[in-house]
């Protein structure tokens, strides 16, 4: 594994409204499209006989001006968890553009080119900004869902539509599992998204790249009755680690602040793919599920239950568990000594490879590490932490390969400092 370079940021764009209102039906049953726009997206004005190739393997990489497939196939780890039972592992790609916002690719492609790469679990997650300027259309959301249904195959492959709400100064956020979208024309600021979000209760929605914008979501201002609704938030995006963004300018970890506002959140990876070569790019985010079935119901519910983990490496299996109680949920403790059980494992290509679990609490600026244990691929980490929700109520465990540094490092000597492989989702303590 090599150091990686640092990401050409995806811009906030402005936008249309689109309205839909199919809340109730398969994606993308409504609405026309405004007349709008030529050159490169009037190629897309009609989906026709190209709605299939979504759900083809194989097709896609016609379809592609160029991939980047690795030279050899990884032998990735076992989908079976060594703590838990009765939960697959799924890889997942929750956030992803075409040229129906500001990627290149046809939309009609990148379905096709995630399973082929490998992917259980993939969304389109174009933008919405205002009047559809480089951003979704009615019409164009209509389509992708479409898209999406030709491309799902319950059990094997879940396809997925949603939509990048963006704000080029408070941030972007993606939202999935609703009939429509909604644009800055419609909700101007964050609060005005998430009370759009809590009349539609089976949404799901996550916070982007965190702190790329300064606004960042107005400092994370929390808004109690979208709690269970905002199940992520990206620590991998693209080849990043998110840790401590911001922190060079005097700002505080994203992690700190979001999680010490209030939110609970499973934590995430993506790629934000703008190209061609959706799944194809090792080396970028993407989010491990733990599914009862790879469908979207189950997705889904996955999500809402915080069983995720973010990384950037393919093929990796995570789990834990904290005195028997999994990533994402709540420890019944105040203050007492709390076992965590890791089962790291990315199959034989790693097999022996050293490893580091650190254990992240609460800080103003950047996490508290409480402690630090070597492991390596394919074992069972085992480590007792002594915990107290008067430090603060989360906790996090982050995994790092301690050979290689990390591209955004915080403060010197911080124990993050190496390169971080995965991160699990909270625990949160019981006050």
């Amino acid at each position: 594994m090599n150091s990686l370079p640092a990401h050409a940021c995806d811009h906030g764009h402005d936008q249309d409204h689109g309205r839909t209102d199919d809340t109730t039906l398969p994606y993308g049953q409504v609405s026309h499209d405004h007349p709008k726009r030529v050159g490169r997206r009037a190629l897309l004005s009609s989906a026709g006989g190209l709605l299939m190739l979504a759900a083809v393997p194989g097709s896609a990489r016609a379809a592609h001006a160029t991939t980047a497939g690795s030279a050899a196939p990884l032998l990735a780890a076992s989908r079976t968890s060594k703590l838990t039972q009765g939960t697959t592992l799924v890889h997942a790609d929750m956030h992803n553009h075409t040229v129906m916002s500001d990627g290149d690719g046809s939309a009609q492609a990148a379905f096709g080119s995630m399973r082929e790469a490998g992917l259980d679990v993939a969304a389109l997650t174009d933008h919405a900004t205002l009047f559809a300027i480089d951003g979704l259309s009615s019409g164009e959301w209509n389509t992708q869902g479409q898209l999406a249904d030709a491309a799902n195959s319950p059990g094997q492959f879940t396809a997925l539509r949603g939509f990048e709400w963006s704000s080029p100064l408070e941030g972007h956020i993606n939202v999935w599992n609703t009939g429509e979208f909604a644009d800055l024309l419609r909700a101007p600021g964050p609060g005005n998204l998430y009370n759009w979000l809590a009349g539609r209760p089976g949404s799901l929605a996550s916070f982007n790249h965190p702190g790329r914008e300064p606004g960042r979501f107005n400092e994370f201002a929390f808004k109690a009755s979208v709690l269970e609704q905002m199940v992520g938030l990206e620590m991998f995006n693209r080849t990043d680690d998110y840790l401590f963004e911001g922190w060079s300018s005097g700002k505080a970890s994203p992690l700190c602040v979001c999680l010490n506002s209030g939110w609970r959140p499973g934590l995430t990876g993506v790629t934000d793919e703008h190209g061609t070569t959706w799944g194809f790019h090792e080396g970028k985010g993407r989010s491990g599920l733990w599914v009862t079935e790879n469908t979207r119901t189950a997705v889904f519910e996955a999500m809402r239950a915080r069983r995720s983990f973010a990384t950037r490496v393919s093929g990796l299996r995570v789990d834990a568990t904290a005195n028997g109680v999994r990533m994402g949920s709540t420890i019944p403790l105040a203050s007492g000594d709390v076992r965590f059980l890791v089962d790291i494992d990315r199959g034989p290509d790693w097999e022996g490879k050293p490893l580091r679990v650190q254990v992240l609490r609460p800080g103003t600026q950047v996490p508290t590490v409480v402690e630090v244990i070597d492991t390596v691929n394919g074992a069972v980490a085992d480590l007792t932490v002594p915990l107290n929700a008067a430090d603060g109520d989360w906790v996090v465990l982050r995994i790092s390969d301690p050979s290689l540094p990390n591209g955004t490092p915080g403060p010197a000597g911080h124990a993050c400092n190496d390169f971080g492989v995965a991160y699990t989702s909270p625990w949160w303590l019981q006050p």
